[in-house]
């Protein structure tokens, strides 16, 4: 094996791991280097759903994660004063193959970690990406934070919304805020007020208020994740991470119009885990023209390419999505024809993410409080949910025939 056979890949969270993994099962070689001196427990639970866990088992993953977080299938939306209004699937074996599954991130990523290591996948740590040096038809060059010089056949930058790689195909780009922030916390199940037969996970809505999310999560269930999010003005890094770590600031937002909603949300508020709050600012990218270079040695993908709001639930789910379909796009393609593919590529990956894009702004408009300063309301609305996603075109997906097609197209 040479370095030109060989794909560098920037990055060693989810996607980075994923596409390592998928990679390695097409037989092309991969090497993952990571800026952060070691794994860290950083971020907290997230639902994977059927499209998500079909990948994961096919790359033997699913069977090492399945007990290790909680199963569920739907989502509930109730009133202020606890109707129910709606549902709609994250997951259904009997139709999809799989129930979803909400998980630690830390705890998917220790067993991605794992895996690499049983198939002898190089992860680096402590290299951090600096630039894009040159490219050619075979080859791609770049310089590490250090001055170091790297080279390879190819380079796939799976390093973030803050993507150093996606600077080479857009230098000026940065990720937009929306303007909503999240706040989520761990709260223990037996300390809630959960009255028998309820139904969970839940979304409960105020028409004045906003909302609250509530889902088990831990494989017995044994703790809920509670979240909300608000409108909220812009800040910079450092005053995000100074709201991420004031507890008082963080417990007060979840507080706040608490008691206008019913005992399961009152109980939940009184009873958060201190040291399992997670604060989320929802920035996003600007819809790019192209995830690929020219001549396709360099690609981004996840959220370096298309960082999806948590409200769709899909944004982890998008990012195996990537990493899967690249690595069999890879594995089809002939080296004078990736450039060409990884376009087509690009394209139905993006026709994918423009409809849950759409999805993650009705689920937005569920959770919010109405706005009036700023002019826009922000009621939730009782439109259901199935007349915005056609769940088995998400669930469902024909990854391999998907592929084929692109490869066709692009021939």
């Amino acid at each position: 094996m040479t370095v030109i056979d060989q794909v560098a890949i920037i990055g060693a969270g989810l996607c980075g791991l994923t596409l390592a993994l998928a990679l390695h099962q097409q037989s092309i070689p991969c090497i993952v280097y990571e800026g952060r001196s070691a794994p860290e427990d950083i971020g907290g639970a997230i639902i994977l759903s059927p499209n998500a866990l079909r990948i994961l088992d096919e790359l033997h993953i699913y069977a090492r994660i399945r007990d290790l977080g909680h199963e569920s299938e739907t989502v509930l939306f109730r009133t202020e004063d606890d109707q129910l209004v709606d549902s709609y699937e994250i997951g259904n074996e009997e139709k999809y193959g799989y129930k979803g599954l909400r998980i630690y991130r830390y705890a998917l990523i220790n067993e991605l970690l794992a895996s690499l290591a049983e198939r002898r996948i190089p992860v680096h740590y402590g290299k951090k990406f600096a630039r894009i040096c040159s490219e050619s038809e075979s080859e791609v060059s770049w310089e590490w934070a250090d001055g170091g010089v790297g080279r390879a056949g190819s380079l796939v930058g799976c390093d973030g919304i803050y993507s150093r790689v996606r600077a080479y195909l857009y230098p000026e780009l940065k990720p937009e805020f929306i303007g909503i922030v999240a706040v989520a916390a761990a709260v223990p199940t037996s300390r809630v007020d959960l009255p028998e037969g309820y139904g969970l996970p839940v979304t409960i809505m105020s028409q004045t208020h906003g909302g609250y999310i509530i889902a088990p999560q831990q494989s017995d269930g044994s703790e809920l994740m509670l979240g909300r999010q608000r409108r909220w003005p812009e800040l910079d890094r450092e005053g995000w991470e100074a709201l991420a770590t004031d507890e008082a600031w963080c417990i007060d937002f979840l507080r706040q119009g608490s008691e206008h909603f019913p005992p399961i949300i009152r109980s939940s508020v009184a009873n958060i885990q201190r040291d399992k709050i997670n604060v989320w600012p929802f920035y996003v990218v600007p819809r790019l023209d192209r995830w690929v270079s020219d001549f396709g040695r360099v690609a981004i993908m996840g959220d370096a390419a298309h960082a999806i709001p948590p409200s769709s639930g899909q944004g982890a789910n998008q990012v195996l999505e990537d990493s899967y379909t690249y690595a069999l796009l890879r594995g089809q393609c002939t080296p004078g024809s990736l450039g060409h593919a990884l376009r087509r590529w690009k394209k139905g990956r993006q026709e994918r993410i423009d409809r849950l894009l759409k999805f993650a702004e009705e689920m937005n408009r569920r959770r919010m409080t109405e706005c009036v300063a700023d002019g826009c309301e922000s009621k939730p609305v009782m439109t259901k949910i199935t007349e915005y996603l056609d769940l088995d075109w998400v669930f469902k997906p024909d990854y391999r025939r998907m592929v084929h097609d692109w490869v066709q197209d692009s021939s």
